[in-house]
């Protein structure tokens, strides 16, 4: 392995020209060309190495790689002579929609129209000149390429890749391999920007005609991260292997093991792998379970610097909205995994993004799916569910700040006069931030007129503490005494550290209290009276340790007392 680092490369030829630090997955080639299936679909999340995959293919098929055997030279494809004589002989389409991305469908398609426009210029001039392709296909290529140039000829479209192959299939004399990369893109983006229908019938018709009635197809790969399902995409394509994260089938070629994660750490000479699998370790592809995010090992390996990567590489506004705007049942999930807790959900692999309207369970299909949740299956149709790692945790820690931000709203500010027991500066900060955060949550959805608020400011002082984990294992809604405590936080360095114990309560006038105060009295009571402080003692933490915080709310205004 070579020592150099580069970060963000998805050329292989640049890679190993450049003699980049690179982890062999060159067998993924001897195990796909084998496997025979005609379109083979593989769902993996984002930053998991679909990219560079797909062009060592094209580098290790495409005739433009003729000669090219010093790209492969010493990795573990060249040992076999076989696929030595089968490198750079067959033509190859290879093709990205990562840059599909519109917020109408007749952008989308125009997009689309463009970047297959500037696939056909860059073979015009091989077409042009080419002996062996007669006259009328050439003037055909033409009449298609200027077709393409308007932007809207949907049957320009949907043919050209079909076309293309038959005319590099006439001068290589062999049927043409194509390559898709990101295929998804443009239909997440086409829920999200509401032409969903549109776009799955237009995609529909493409993708049948170059994967389904392509006689000039040789073999075909498309990777993305969802699987849209075959009855609303795909229900041409009777010829499609799906390999989705829970498939054995190239289990080891996405994604970093553990093994390769160690091997690389002792090379450049780092020592601390469990810090490192903290943070980036808990995928699970198909039985291999310690799959690491590779672009954050890589990024850690070129820094050597443990933090964000991976969940800072692209936009999250599907989870957020999605989450921000999802039921109570579905918060009350969340928070058990913020607390690092787990739930258990069914999960569907084939993803109907028109569902995330109608079904709220299918949120968790699509967390699963984008690599923010590791699931471990337990019956037939159900899963074991749970924020993958440190890193993702971390990311949604900030999600649900930014639910929260307001510009005058110190969050840092309320964790230290929390863990400084200074009351007037935790009531001063906590009502402004619930002044301009109450309005996120729709509580009036709830079928309790006082359990919700009580929800929404659990959920909210829940997220801020957070970030409190390293120093304070973080417990909510746990049997302690007799009763069940709303939050605890219970220190690591019991010798050091304070422990805090926090009761939620709305005014309820109909119970007969007469404001915050009374309703802050009955929180504070209810912590002595539970003997919630009881799980703490038994753990060992001295009662002069324990800090009893109630939290008294109406509406956007706040009430916090020490006990």
């Amino acid at each position: 392995m070579n020592r150099t680092v580069g970060v963000g490369i998805q050329s292989f030829s640049k890679i190993r020209e450049n003699k980049c630090f690179f982890i062999d997955k060159t067998l993924f080639i001897k195990d796909w060309w084998e496997s025979k299936d005609d379109v083979t679909l593989i769902t993996r999340p984002r930053r998991f190495g679909k990219t560079l995959n797909m062009d060592m293919l094209d580098c290790f098929f495409s005739t433009k790689y003729a000669n090219r055997s010093d790209l492969f030279e010493g990795l573990n494809i060249w040992n076999y002579e076989k696929y030595r004589k089968l490198q750079g002989t067959y033509p190859v389409i290879f093709l990205s929609f990562a840059k599909l991305k519109n917020n109408s469908f007749c952008g989308m398609q125009e997009k689309m129209s463009d970047l297959l426009e500037s696939m056909y210029i860059r073979y015009s001039e091989q077409i042009c000149r080419s002996k062996k392709i007669p006259e009328n296909l050439k003037n055909k290529f033409e009449s298609i390429c200027k077709r393409l140039s308007k932007g809207n000829d949907e049957n320009a479209i949907t043919e050209s890749v079909n076309y293309l192959s038959e005319l590099l299939s006439v001068e290589y004399g062999k049927k043409t391999i194509i390559l898709l990369d990101e295929y998804d893109t443009p239909l997440q983006e086409a829920w999200v920007g509401g032409f969903w229908d549109e776009t799955v019938s237009f995609m529909r018709l493409f993708f049948n005609s170059t994967f389904k009635t392509n006689e000039f197809m040789q073999r075909a790969v498309m990777t993305g991260i969802t699987r849209v399902s075959k009855e609303s995409l795909f229900s041409d394509l009777n010829n499609l292997k799906v390999c989705s994260v829970s498939s054995e089938q190239y289990q080891n070629y996405f994604g970093f093991t553990e093994k390769e994660v160690f091997s690389s750490m002792d090379e450049l000479g780092y020592t601390n792998k469990d810090e490192v699998k903290f943070w980036y370790d808990g995928f699970t592809i198909g039985s291999v379970t310690d799959i690491y995010n590779p672009w954050s090992v890589i990024n850690f390996l070129s820094e050597g610097n443990l933090k964000p990567f991976w969940a800072n590489t692209s936009s999250n506004a599907l989870v957020s909205k999605l989450l921000r705007e999802a039921d109570e049942e579905i918060k009350k999930d969340f928070e058990e995994l913020l607390r690092g807790g787990t739930i258990i959900k069914s999960i569907n692999e084939e993803m109907v993004f028109s569902q995330l309207d109608e079904n709220t369970e299918a949120i968790w299909s699509l967390l699963a799916a984008a690599g923010y949740l590791k699931s471990e299956k337990i019956s037939l149709d159900e899963y074991k569910l749970q924020i993958v790692n440190f890193e993702v945790m971390h990311m949604f820690n900030n999600m649900v700040k930014d639910w929260f931000k307001a510009k005058t709203a110190k969050y840092g500010m309320f964790i230290k006069s929390l863990l400084n027991e200074n009351v007037e500066d935790m009531n001063d900060y906590m009502n402004i931030i619930a002044m301009s955060s109450v309005s996120f949550f729709d509580t009036e959805n709830s079928n309790s007129e006082f359990l919700a608020p009580e929800k929404f400011y659990h959920g909210l002082v829940l997220g801020l503490l957070v970030e409190l984990r390293d120093r304070y294992t973080l417990q909510s809604n746990r049997e302690s005494g007799f009763g069940r405590y709303d939050i605890m936080l219970i220190p690591k360095n019991k010798n050091e550290d304070k422990a805090f114990i926090i009761e939620f309560k709305s005014v309820n006038r109909r119970r007969g209290e007469s404001g915050l105060a009374n309703a802050l009295e009955n929180a504070l009571k209810q912590i002595e009276d539970k003997k919630y402080d009881q799980y703490l003692i038994d753990s060992g933490i001295s009662p002069d340790m324990i800090v009893k915080y109630g939290f008294a709310f109406e509406g956007k205004e706040v009430l916090i007392g020490r006990g």
